[in-house]
C-alpha cells in the first residue's frame, strides 16, 4: 500500500490544495484548516449549511493566503497578528478563541454567502480532541473531530460500484488517501506508519451533507453516497452515529510525508458493528 494523494483545506469549507508532500503536526497536515468562517454570532460556518463554500479557492502566501471566486475578485487576506485581542468563537461544542481577519476579509466573505460573517484564524490557541476518541494532550485544527482524514481508493471503489455511478473522493475531503486493493480494510487498522510518521485511526468518520456536494460547483444533484452508504455503513453506539466513509487520525510521531510513500499497518482492532 502507499500514500495515492494529500489534501489541505486551509479555510475549513473552502476548496482543497492538493499536495505532493506534507509536515504532518499535532493538529494535522500543515496549514490545514486553520482559518474558519462564523456567522454574526460568532458560531462556525461550513458546507452543510453554505455548499457553495466549495466554489471558493484558496491559495496559500508565507504572509497569509488568497481567496478567489466566482464573480469575486481575487484578495489578499493577511494572517491575524495573533497579539491581538482574540474573538471567542463556537465550534461544535467547542469554545475557543481565534483571530479575526481584516476588515476587507470580512466584506468579501459576507457579500459572497449574502450573509454577515467573519474570517477567523486559529493562531497556538487551544483545542483539543474529544475525550471520548483522544488522548490528553491531544489537538484539533478547526478540523470536525480529529486532525486527520484518511479514506482509501479501494472503498471509494466499492461504493461507487454499489451506487452504479461514480462520484470522486473529493466528495469526502480527505488529507490522506491511501492506495489499497481491499475495501474496507481500514476498518480494522489502528497505527499506521507513513515514512517516520506514525498514527492513530481513533475513530470512524461519520458522514454528512458535504458528501452530497459538488466541490467543483457547489451543487447537490441528489442524496448519494449517503443513500447507499446508508444501506451497509451505518452505526449506532455511544458518542457515534450515522453513516461511515474514512478514519479519524491523531499523529502518534510527526514528520514529512509524501504521496508514494508506503504505509504499514503496525496493529490492528475489531472492526466495528454495522446495522443492516
Amino acid at each position: 500500500m502507499q500514500v495515492k494523494s494529500l489534501h489541505i483545506y486551509p479555510v475549513k469549507a473552502m476548496q482543497a490544495i492538493d499536495m505532493i508532500e506534507a509536515p504532518v503536526e499535532t493538529r494535522g497536515l500543515s496549514h490545514d484548516r486553520r482559518w474558519m468562517l462564523v456567522d454574526a454570532n460568532g458560531r462556525f460556518i461550513s458546507q452543510r449549511e453554505q455548499p457553495k463554500l466549495a466554489q471558493v479557492k484558496v491559495r496559500l502566501s508565507p504572509a497569509g493566503l488568497f481567496l478567489s471566486a466566482p464573480e469575486q475578485p481575487e484578495i489578499f487576506i493577511a494572517t491575524p497578528d495573533t497579539n491581538s485581542a482574540p474573538l471567542p468563537v463556537t465550534i461544535w461544542k467547542d469554545n475557543v478563541q481565534a483571530y479575526p481577519a481584516a476588515g476587507e476579509a470580512q466584506r468579501w466573505c459576507s457579500d459572497f454567502l449574502g450573509i454577515p460573517c467573519r474570517l477567523v484564524y486559529q493562531g497556538d490557541g487551544p483545542r483539543a480532541v474529544s475525550p471520548a476518541w483522544g488522548k490528553p494532550g491531544d489537538e484539533n485544527s478547526f478540523a470536525d473531530s480529529a486532525p486527520l482524514l484518511i479514506t482509501t481508493t479501494a472503498s471509494l471503489a466499492g461504493l461507487n460500484r454499489r451506487m452504479g455511478k461514480t462520484i470522486p473522493m473529493d466528495r469526502f475531503r480527505p488529507n490522506i488517501v491511501i492506495d489499497c486493493d481491499e475495501a474496507w480494510a481500514e476498518d480494522i487498522w489502528h497505527t499506521i506508519r507513513i515514512g517516520g510518521v506514525e498514527l492513530e485511526l481513533i475513530k470512524p468518520c461519520t458522514r454528512c451533507a458535504v458528501t452530497t456536494t459538488d466541490q467543483e460547483t457547489g451543487a447537490r444533484p441528489d442524496n448519494e453516497p449517503l443513500a447507499t452508504l446508508k444501506t451497509f455503513r451505518l452505526i449506532r453506539q455511544p458518542h457515534l452515529t450515522g453513516v461511515v466513509f474514512g478514519q479519524n487520525a491523531v499523529a502518534r510521531k510527526t514528520g514529512m510525508i509524501k504521496a508514494g510513500d508506503t504505509v504499514e499497518i503496525l496493529s490492528t482492532r475489531p472492526a466495528p458493528d454495522y446495522l443492516l
